[in-house]
């Protein structure tokens, strides 16, 4: 009788719980290693520009410099000052922009 009770039950749905919880894991630390070492990440390089909401009121430009990140927001007014011109910046057709200092 002793011997009944040392015998293991192979359907026991705890083991399948147990794993399907890691297989997620798994599956969890895999897709966060793709995206940490993607090569479009925008943090994964040294220095970065990133525009949210270019042209509105609600604009912000974040720049990462080294470990340094700066936040600037836009408050929605136009700015002026005196200046001269610099150069012209043309766009080519296949949209890159060019810059022609004078």
């Amino acid at each position: 009788m002793a011997g009944r009770f040392l015998e293991q039950d192979d359907d026991d749905p705890i083991l399948s719980v147990v794993n399907l919880i890691d297989l997620f894991l798994v599956i969890t630390v895999i897709l966060l290693i793709i995206v940490v070492r993607n090569p479009l990440n925008p943090f994964s390089s040294e220095n970065v520009v990133v525009v949210e909401n270019p042209g509105e009121d609600n604009m912000t430009i974040t720049i990462k410099d080294g470990e340094e990140l700066t936040r600037y927001e836009s408050n929605g007014t136009i700015g002026e000052g005196d200046g001269i011109k610099a150069g012209v910046t043309y766009k080519l057709p296949d949209g890159k922009m060019v810059y022609v200092p004078e």
